[in-house]
């Protein structure tokens, strides 16, 4: 106990580094940081290319004379689709909310317990966690279809969500976060009268927001990404990344049009990401440490 106190109280190190050498530092970053943001800004720019700037040899990599007819193209498609646009957006926002959410909640509420109490089989359960996260989702595709099957849930969303709420990261995660939570605060709010779902929900849920956060931002994108895949077969079923996907399979006369359906699909995943990158680092950090 004391000496979680004196880390906990512990005063910060200072840097020893000369101006020169963080200048540098910042630079290199700075360089990096640009370097990585390159394909985005080269999709931006894609979006907003005529035709005749996106076949051009050799490739330019800023639009000249930027328009909007790539979005107006991909306005008229969606509006001669059988299946209306908000249909398809629906249904990708029911799957990505529910399932996300359901994670979340899943993950946390069996983390709890394994970092925090000890009972039989405690260990072998984490470690059959830990052995799941070797797994490619693509080695359990015929197995989760086959899941799917016997429950009679082919050609449903419950195909989708239910697969992404067994995410063996998300509880890895929690766990390793949960640990960092001193055992005497859970023992003053035993004390005060609190039960073990007050506990869970009011003390230890607000403490480990930068870790559901990053679980948010893991799963979200995984989800509003998802096509359906071979699990859904009804059009009024189907997701908003896979009707875009048919539009760009128009050949070389919808090139524009990809572009701007790239563009469309990245703006959810990257703004998610921007709100809440701050929780993430701080969730990479303290993850894997240990008392």
């Amino acid at each position: 106990m004391a000496a979680k106190m004196i880390r906990y109280f512990r005063l910060p190190r200072t840097l020893n580094r000369s101006l020169p050498v963080s200048i540098l530092l910042f630079a290199l970053l700075a360089l990096f940081g640009a370097f990585m943001a390159l394909p985005l800004i080269y999709a931006v720019n894609n979006a907003f290319k005529p035709l005749d700037e996106l076949f051009i040899f050799p490739p330019r990599f800023f639009v000249n004379n930027p328009t909007m007819d790539n979005f107006l193209d991909l306005m008229v498609l969606m509006g001669n689709s059988w299946v209306p646009l908000s249909r398809y957006f629906a249904n990708t926002l029911l799957i990505t909310i529910i399932g996300t959410a359901g994670h979340i909640l899943l993950a946390s509420a069996a983390a709890y317990p394994l970092a925090k109490y000890r009972f039989p089989g405690s260990k072998a359960l984490f470690s059959i966690v830990v052995l799941a996260l070797m797994f490619s989702p693509h080695v359990t595709a015929i197995p989760n279809y086959m899941v799917m099957s016997w429950l009679g849930w082919i050609n449903t969303h419950a195909s989708i969500i239910v697969p992404s709420l067994a995410f063996p990261l998300g509880l890895f995660l929690m766990k390793q976060f949960m640990e960092q939570i001193p055992d005497a605060l859970l023992e003053a709010a035993k004390i005060d009268g609190a039960s073990e779902y007050r506990i869970y929900w009011s003390i230890v849920m607000p403490n480990v927001k930068p870790a559901w956060l990053t679980l948010m931002i893991l799963q979200f994108p995984a989800l509003w990404g998802s096509d359906g895949g071979s699990f859904i077969y009804s059009e009024h079923l189907k997701t908003l990344h896979f009707a875009l996907g048919q539009i760009t399979e128009g050949g070389i006369a919808r090139a524009g049009v990809g572009a701007a359906v790239a563009l469309l699909l990245m703006i959810v995943p990257i703004t998610l990401f921007i709100i809440s990158q701050s929780s993430v680092m701080q969730t990479m950090a303290t993850s894997g440490m240990k008392d």
